[in-house]
């Protein structure tokens, strides 16, 4: 099967998301828990689309308005005001899909194991045999209280899937469960979700209850059983949550390290699902990478590295240090112990050393700050040298000011930039001075008291 997206056309995605928080005992939504790096609904919406789906429709409920809030404008949104089963759920959307002539592909928000590649095999077998429904099924040694596939004997058609509090003590013998994935004839899901009633144990209207009535129908049902039984694997609990992120985060692992990456301990080391690493690259223990983070190759991150939604050029070494939201390029080298707030940009060939903070700073290539610095709202140009204790003075206490510091110029130890301020290409700062005005091209800055000795002085003291 190719990786582009599913030959079916005109797929329409309905995810249901409409449930409370109750076992995660939250006050966030469920759909809104973060599972590396971001929103547990998200990977259930990232894989409908990348399985082709040119529209998605999320059914919400429980505090809609911040899970509609966090997803932003690129979706559809349904609401489920009261919660009377997944058949009700999806009976919600009908009017937004009431004219949609192609596959409705509906899935479960909180299932981020189904894979685009399995959801589009299921839209391909759907759209070959031309099925009024598609069932994803598994097969399980304990199907426990998940839904029985139940099949003519003789035909081996899915005939229903019965609920395991409604099922009889023989369909629960049955090791083929449904994962709640499906994919309809919209006309016909429809017109069959009008005719079920909620004759169950839980007093609800059950989307399976359209499998049987369609097939009680004549249609055709189809089932297509996902080679990884992981995947009917959803989220309920935070310990359920958990057991998830570790499953995604050997995935994760696995694939990086196919694909040429060093990870020295994975037990230590955390990836989030949209972070991208280069050929040879080496994770050290205690490292953090999340967000959306691109490192290149040949780099060494870590120990106790921790990057976030950055991007990190080519043979790059982060050591003890944290890295937000900024970029680095080849073969610069950060820590031990450096701190680079949001906004940085760093040019090649750089040295941030011990203890030195960076915030909106702009670093050209060749720079080196060693230790114990602070470049707030800077820019520095090339092979510049900041001494050790150098800080900009960014901040007046109402507004922050630019501190521009030329090329190939030598900024003493200890000096206290008071911005704004501009010290010219090739120019001198004294250790320990405090630079409140310009420095010219090529000048040399002296801006400390004169000393003064006593003799005597301790003496008498």
């Amino acid at each position: 099967m190719s990786d582009s997206p599913s030959a079916a056309a005109n797929v329409a995605a309905l995810i249901l998301a409409a449930g409370k928080s109750t076992r995660m005992k939250s006050k966030t939504p469920k759909a809104l828990h973060p599972l590396l790096g971001k929103p547990l609904l998200r990977f259930a919406l990232e894989a409908a689309q990348a399985a082709g789906a040119q529209r998605t429709v999320i059914v919400v409920g429980h505090q809609s308005e911040m899970v509609m809030n966090s997803l932003g404008d690129d979706f559809e949104y349904v609401l489920q005001a009261e919660q009377k089963g997944t058949g009700h759920a999806v009976q919600m959307a009908e009017k937004a899909l009431e004219d949609w002539d192609g596959p409705v592909l509906v899935m479960p928000g909180d299932a981020p194991l189904v894979s685009a590649r399995l959801l589009e095999s299921l839209l391909e077998h759907h759209s070959k045999m031309q099925a009024a429904a598609t069932l994803l099924t598994a097969v399980l040694e304990d199907a426990g209280a998940y839904g029985r596939i139940v099949r003519d004997p003789v035909t081996q058609q899915v005939t229903a899937i019965v609920e395991a509090k409604d099922a009889t003590q023989e369909q629960l013998t049955i090791g083929e469960i449904g994962t709640s994935v499906y994919v309809f004839d919209p006309r016909k899901l429809f017109s069959a979700l009008r005719q079920i009633s909620p004759n169950n144990a839980q007093g609800e209207y059950y989307l399976t209850d359209a499998i049987a009535l369609l097939a009680r129908q004549g249609e055709v049902v189809e089932a297509v059983i996902s080679p990884d039984p992981d995947i009917v694997r959803g989220v309920n609990t935070r310990v359920e949550l958990m057991e998830l992120s570790t499953i995604l985060r050997e995935r994760i692992h696995r694939a990086l390290q196919l694909s040429g990456v060093t990870i020295v301990d994975p037990l230590t080391t955390h990836i989030d699902a949209d972070v991208k690493i280069g050929q040879d690259t080496t994770i050290h223990p205690f490292t953090i990478l999340s967000g959306v983070t691109d490192i290149g190759e040949d780099c060494e991150i870590g120990p106790g590295a921790r990057i976030s939604d950055s991007k990190l050029g080519n043979n790059v070494s982060v050591r003890d240090s944290y890295i937000v939201a900024s970029e680095i390029g080849d073969g610069t080298r950060v820590g031990p112990y450096a701190n680079l707030r949001p906004g940085n940009v760093v040019g090649k060939n750089v040295k941030i050393g011990d203890f030195v903070e960076l915030k909106q700073a702009t670093l050209a290539d060749n720079v080196s700050a060693g230790h114990f610095a602070y470049l707030g709202d800077a820019e520095v140009g090339e092979r510049t040298n900041i001494g050790a204790g150098t800080i900009t003075c960014n901040y007046d206490g109402k507004k922050k000011h630019r501190t521009i510091i030329g090329a190939d110029a030598f900024v003493g130890t200890h000096s206290t930039l008071v911005a704004p301020v501009t010290i010219g290409d090739g120019a001198y700062t004294a250790a320990g001075s405090t630079i409140t005005e310009d420095v010219p091209a090529q000048a040399l800055a002296i801006g400390r008291g004169r000393q003064v000795n006593k003799e005597g002085w301790a003496a008498e003291k």
